[in-house]
């Protein structure tokens, strides 16, 4: 099935309105909805979707380790948190600060080692304030983050996607050139059905699954050293194999990782074990 096919609720012009009327007053300058021409501003090479078929399996926070992972590497990385009602990103990398709007664009803000961020809460005026829209202005302002933030040179972009097979994901599939998703999961009995909810939404985009990554997999005893599965028995490469996900991350549960994440240290964290998924994506 072709994107062209795939059926997506139009925004009304009111909704439009929403929008750029929300956006442009937080914005520092304004933000004005520029044509489709101006996509010219941002050279962005790879688009990687980060997704999850539920909530709570850390998806933000693989996304994080991910691009500091591209980052530390010598990429140009970027991240897009199309996560409009539950944007996390920011925090995660310590960026409170705004971002600045350049005549009808926006500017990303960069974290301490140069990953550039766009996420809502960049542009609202409180950072606690909620974004109480319905899901075809979500999706519409997904667009402008796409067409209207001057990326620039950006070697990889990872898209922090919010949970589930809705609007945003399916806006992400359809305007953005996206090279392929990683998904994320936990250990548990419905991982299968959660991971399949995924990987057929993708094939029926077209889009490639470049890897799994089993977060809160096990639990590594500081003393002895041995593995403990808090969450039951990991199901990762049996389920990969199932769906032909060529690449398993599997990430431990250690206290030390949400604590880095709720500090604003996330380019403190210790990615090797995403190194399979981050061969994935430069291999994409």
């Amino acid at each position: 099935m072709s994107k062209q096919n795939q059926n997506m609720p139009e925004m009304t012009q009111e909704q439009q309105d929403k929008i750029d009327t929300i956006i442009a007053k937080n914005a520092p300058n304004g933000l004005k909805k520029p044509e489709e021409e101006k996509k010219s501003i941002s050279k962005v090479k790879k688009v990687i979707g980060v997704v999850s078929g539920k909530g709570g399996v850390g998806k933000s926070l693989v996304t994080s380790m991910l691009a500091v992972m591209c980052q530390k590497a010598g990429l140009k990385t970027a991240i897009m948190d199309a996560d409009i009602t539950g944007p996390s990103i920011p925090m995660m990398f310590g960026v409170h600060e705004k971002a600045i709007g350049i005549g009808e664009n926006i500017c990303p803000v960069a974290t301490k080692t140069g990953i550039k961020l766009m996420s809502m809460n960049l542009l609202l005026e409180q950072e606690n304030q909620p974004v109480i829209w319905r899901g075809p202005v979500i999706g519409g302002a997904v667009k402008q983050f796409w067409t209207d933030v001057i990326w620039g040179d950006v070697d990889v972009m990872l898209v922090d996607m919010p949970p589930g097979t809705g609007d945003v994901p399916l806006t992400v599939f359809q305007t953005l050139p996206v090279n392929g998703i990683v998904v994320v999961s936990s250990p548990q009995e419905l991982v299968e059905m959660i991971v399949s909810k995924a990987v057929n939404m993708a094939d029926l985009m077209k889009i490639p699954v470049l890897g799994m990554v089993e977060n809160m997999s096990y639990f590594q005893c500081p003393d002895c050293g041995k593995k403990h599965e808090i969450f039951g028995k990991s199901r990762a490469e049996e389920v990969a194999a199932k769906y032909n996900i060529p690449a398993v991350s599997k990430l431990p549960i250690d206290p030390s990782i949400p604590a880095k994440g709720d500090a604003g240290l996330a380019e403190e964290l210790d990615t090797d074990g995403l190194k399979e998924i981050f061969d994935a994506i430069i291999n994409a």
